[in-house]
């Protein structure tokens, strides 16, 4: 009993990582309507500034947030700007295939510069310091680090939505774009002050997912599945359902690996297509069609 317990913690606590990576891509839909197929993509570069900006300045990886989530919304707010802007609109195509080819480009920029050599970011003891509880049951002070980092962050954006201005226009661009246009919601900013936020949240879960493991290059879209599988699974844009869809595809996860070492990622992919099936619009859905 105290095992199959330790693995529901373990695997819930995994879980907050991949809200965290999961809830960029949630707002990028939720507002512009966009899936971001460089999304995973995305969250690697951060991860590698961070590695480049830790290496040359010597500093704490927690430091490089400093730097890299800045710097990750600046280049959001003026990717959407003057790019994903405009391939906005009816068709999903195009923002489809711009988002691929960056995808692409960022992966070959990465390879050619940091090689496709795994690498992570050290944080010394922290790495391997635990707590432990009653039973025996050890967790992880990184993951729990994770975790509060998780639900502060969904909770700051869930405080920004409800009582801000710019919450209210992010709310209304994404449900009627047209109106909120001509009530003198300047869109375009709008979009591009969602694309930097977006950006922003996705660096820092770049920057823990490289504490917590090992990452290369090529890493993108193996974390762009796993972002749309929390999406999916939590219902598109609902910022909540994120975080519940990373608890869930985490836990099954670590259920499937402690019955069968390689069943890991497999059991998160059957937990997707169960949810699919169980619940096609996710758990707790909040968009509707235009």
């Amino acid at each position: 009993m105290t095992q199959w317990l330790n693995i529901l913690i373990q695997g819930g606590l995994l879980g907050g990582l991949y809200a965290l990576l999961a809830t960029g891509l949630s707002l990028s839909f939720g507002i512009m309507r966009m899936i971001n197929i460089a999304h995973g993509d995305l969250a690697i570069l951060a991860a590698f500034l961070a590695f480049a900006i830790a290496e040359y300045f010597g500093i704490n990886p927690f430091g490089t947030l400093l730097v890299v989530v800045p710097a990750m919304a600046f280049l959001g707010y003026v990717f959407q700007r003057a790019v994903l802007n405009r391939t906005l609109g009816h068709d999903i195509l195009p923002p489809l295939l711009v988002t691929f080819g960056f995808s692409i480009i960022i992966q070959n920029l990465l390879l050619q510069i940091f090689s496709a050599n795994t690498r992570s970011l050290h944080v010394g003891s922290l790495g391997t310091d635990s707590v432990t509880l009653a039973g025996g049951i050890a967790i992880g002070v990184l993951p729990l680090i994770v975790m509060a980092t998780a639900l502060a962050v969904l909770g700051a954006l869930q405080c920004l939505f409800s009582f801000t201005s710019l919450g209210r226009a992010f709310r209304a661009a994404s449900d009627d774009s047209d109106t909120a246009q001509l009530m003198g919601i300047n869109n375009k900013h709008v979009y591009g002050l969602a694309m930097g936020i977006a950006m922003a949240v996705t660096a820092i879960g770049g920057v823990y997912l490289a504490i917590s493991a090992n990452i290369n290059p090529a890493e993108g879209a193996a974390r762009l599945i796993y972002a749309f599988e929390a999406v999916i699974i939590g219902g598109l844009g609902s910022l909540w359902g994120t975080l519940a869809g990373g608890l869930i595809l985490g836990v099954a996860q670590s259920i499937g690996l402690q019955l069968n070492p390689g069943w890991g990622i497999l059991a998160g992919h059957f937990a997707f297509l169960a949810t699919l099936m169980l619940r096609p619009n996710g758990l707790f859905p909040t968009t509707r069609d235009r």
